[in-house]
């Protein structure tokens, strides 16, 4: 998840903003700000990974209060006027978006972003996008109890509801966070967090047994001694 905030004061932009970030799947706002100076805390205390920076703005315009900064967050800078874009990229943003600004050239400047912050860091994802029905389905890490085999397809157990989806077992545990998941018998892969119990070669999920298989026992018994 990339933490962003905006910092504007002009309502409507800013309406138009939030409304964008809350179409991206990756993006959380953490705060609006209609004075820069009033996002230093935030920004000084490491939590911001983006920010959307108007350049005119009351008290202190964007690109000095940029440039005041020691360590700023990745910056995509929003503004009506074009003649401060040479300017900015010599302060290293990451692109510079025009008003009124569509939505498909926001898109394209915020995936920038993302693939910046992947070479620097690895970003944990707490979701994934499944194939159910033609239609792509996000399923939350934390609603996921079991995933079973079913031949050429899983079924994927969470609270709520059961998933079919045309994949193996093998391929879907791989795309899964090695910390959340641990594959405990070739039919199944349970959420680490959701055993409630252990009897031997057992594992309890709720009141449902489901079975460690001999080649995977290692790697669960070693999963207790972290754990």
């Amino acid at each position: 998840m990339i933490n962003c905030i905006i910092l504007d004061d002009e309502p409507l932009a800013i309406k138009v903003i939030e409304n964008f970030i809350k179409k991206i799947d990756f993006l959380n706002c953490l705060g609006v700000y209609s004075n820069a100076n009033d996002s230093m805390e935030i920004i000084k205390k490491g939590k911001v990974d983006l920010m959307f920076l108007d350049i005119n703005m009351p008290f202190i315009d964007g690109i000095s209060f940029l440039k005041s900064l020691e360590n700023p967050p990745k910056t995509i800078i929003t503004s009506a006027h074009s003649e401060y874009a040479l300017e900015s990229y010599d302060l290293d943003v990451v692109d510079y978006l025009l008003k009124p600004i569509p939505f498909l050239r926001f898109e394209k400047a915020v995936n920038k972003v993302l693939e910046q912050i992947k070479k620097n860091k690895i970003i944990i994802l707490d979701f994934i996008f499944v194939r159910v029905n033609k239609l792509n389905v996000k399923i939350n890490y934390d609603d996921i109890l079991v995933i079973e085999s079913l031949k050429d397809y899983i079924k994927i157990v969470t609270q709520n509801k059961n998933f079919i989806v045309h994949t193996t077992l093998t391929a879907f545990t791989e795309s899964l966070p090695k910390s959340k998941f641990i594959r405990i018998h070739r039919s199944t892969t349970v959420a680490i967090n959701k055993i409630d119990l252990i009897d031997g070669s057992i594992a309890y999920i709720g009141k449902t047994p489901y079975k460690v298989g001999g080649v995977y026992s290692d790697a669960f018994k070693n999963l207790l001694v972290r754990y």
